[in-house]
């Protein structure tokens, strides 16, 4: 194994800790649970990078990842903001 396939395998192990930390541990009852848009954001920036060895791929990947987590990050602050249009 190279640098970068270890560096990778670290990777993915610390996340999945991470993410069995976060199951185990439960969501706190004012969080909510990862909306659809982020869960396949977060796939496609791990997609990028398992595929790190094609850089081409590797950095689209990742980038569709980052554009789709900020498309959820505006539509949770447009959803969460309060109307003050009535006055």
């Amino acid at each position: 194994m190279n640098a970068s396939q270890i560096t990778i395998a670290v990777s993915i192990v610390i996340l999945a800790v991470v993410a069995l930390l976060l199951y185990r541990k439960g969501w706190r009852k004012e969080q909510k649970g990862l909306t659809p848009i982020a869960g396949l954001a977060f796939g496609f920036i791990l997609a990028g990078i398992v595929f790190s060895e094609e850089r081409f791929i590797s950095y689209g990947l990742m980038g569709v990842g980052v554009v789709l987590a900020i498309v959820d990050i505006i539509k949770q602050t447009r959803r969460n903001k309060p109307d003050n249009a009535s006055g």
